[in-house]
């Protein structure tokens, strides 16, 4: 086998798993998590999980990419011959594929929402009227099938150019205006008006609203948003140089995507509190509540609530961009390698395995509504990967690093072979081998109902 490419650069590097981790989740996720459960109290606890609990599972991900120079799918078993311990490997890779076909058809709908933004389709709507536009459009088996196919095509085309040409590139030029958007849609949110309330309700700490269902909740969001347990960190950490410092990637990693979830709460609270409306979770934040919000705040300057709709829905499909090419990598990597074929061929068979989902997820949200243990064909697919499949795996990582691993290994790739400093070597493992699996098996209880 041909030696591995490499990122081509350390900011590359960086931004390339930024461009991972930062997703939908941080848009609309964290400002609804944050808003259930006490605004900047809950913040304060998940910066505290983040740094505490998210970097330390994001290094040991890192660990295993780079020291086996493997994708995902074969990593585990390159560090582990001859065990079970493989099926890690084998789990983030179906996670990521299945992921990637039902986040497409929601990726896609920030494409039709972007149009309906360019040809003025919100102005002059009612809330009943945003309500109606999403419904009619989610359950139309045309057009939210044609917005996924196109998502999921703009991501192949992406992952064929390789992974300097490709990836680290597009992360070059993606992640920067990404944050530039952001930044531009927070101050323009703070300066509406009665916009103080949502900044008190963002930076006033509340803590008679936190116990132990905020800290869970906090956890959770930590690891949904940092991607942790999706094989997209270890993958991308194997073209990782023996040069790059995993734990300053990591720390750079953690506050890019902490700054996006915060900058999203600026742009979201500020602005729903201006009219009096409370955000809501999911689809209906981004795709009902939001444009309404946007409308009642820049009425009286129809132009500006063209351009700031128009740029929103543009931050989301930069943001579902840079995880769908990281998911759809996980997979077209380890076929590359497993069956020795050309990044060609795998990635179309990936496209192909996505469009056959994706059409099935966007049709069973309308016409096609066969049921699936009382759940809808997308809502399974959700239920599956986001509640099962990524806690397990995050789980099982842990494990790996923690017990099965020799400790000179975590070590040596922390150090750089000792030419780091790591004094906080002993506390990253303990947290991997006892205090990491005790949080995520209460996390997983916890999304699955059981501590209620």
């Amino acid at each position: 086998m041909s030696e591995r490419v490499s990122f081509g650069s350390k900011i590359g590097a960086i931004l390339s798993a930024a461009g991972s981790a930062v997703g939908l989740g941080n848009i609309w996720r964290f400002p609804y998590e944050a808003g259930n459960h006490g605004g900047a109290a809950f913040i304060l606890i998940y910066l505290g999980c983040v740094f505490l609990m998210g970097m330390p599972i994001m290094i040991a991900e890192f660990t295993v990419g780079r020291r086996a120079k493997a994708s995902t799918g074969r990593a585990f078993g390159v560090l582990s011959p001859g065990t079970q311990w493989k099926w890690i490997g084998y789990l983030g890779v179906l996670a990521g594929l299945l992921i990637l076909g039902y986040y497409s058809v929601v990726a896609g709908w920030t494409l039709e929402y972007i149009i309906a933004s360019v040809s003025n389709g919100f102005a002059d709507k009612t809330p009943e009227d945003f309500v109606a536009i999403f419904q009619d459009f989610s359950q139309n088996p045309v057009r939210p099938v044609l917005w996924c196919l196109a998502f999921l095509f703009l991501t192949h085309y992406v992952i064929v150019k390789g992974v300097k040409d490709g990836i680290e590139k597009s992360s070059k030029i993606l992640m920067p205006v990404l944050f530039i958007l952001i930044l531009v849609l927070a101050g323009c949110s703070v300066t509406l008006p009665n916009a103080s309330k949502g900044l008190e309700f963002l930076l006033k700490p509340d803590f008679s609203k936190v116990d132990a269902g905020v800290f869970l909740g906090a956890m959770g969001q930590a690891f949904f948003s940092m991607s942790l347990g999706m094989g997209c960190l270890s993958t991308y950490a194997s073209y990782f140089s023996k040069e790059t410092s995993l734990g300053k990637t990591a720390l750079s990693v953690g506050v890019i995507d902490t700054m996006v979830a915060i900058l999203a709460g600026f742009i979201i609270f500020p602005a729903a509190f201006s009219v009096g409306i409370q955000p809501d979770a999911g689809p209906s934040l981004i795709f009902i509540t939001l444009p309404n919000v946007f409308q009642q705040a820049f009425g009286g300057v129809p132009f500006l609530a063209t351009v700031f709709s128009l740029m929103f829905y543009v931050l989301l499909a930069l943001a579902a961009l840079t995880s769908t090419i990281s998911l759809h990598e996980v997979v077209t990597a380890y076929l590359t390698e497993r069956f020795n074929i050309s990044r060609g061929k795998a990635a179309m068979m990936v496209t192909s395995f996505c469009v056959v989902t994706g059409v099935l997820s966007s049709l069973s949200l309308g016409v096609w509504d066969e049921k699936f243990f009382g759940l809808s064909f997308f809502d399974l697919l959700d239920f599956v990967t986001a509640k099962l499949m990524l806690p397990l795996s995050g789980l099982l990582v842990c494990l790996f690093v923690g017990w099965y691993l020799k400790r000179s290994v975590s070590y040596e790739e922390l150090t750089n072979y000792g030419l780091q400093k790591a004094p906080y070597f002993s506390v990253y493992m303990f947290i991997l081998k006892y205090l990491a699996p005790v949080v995520i098996l209460l996390i997983f209880v916890n999304e699955l109902g059981w501590l209620s």
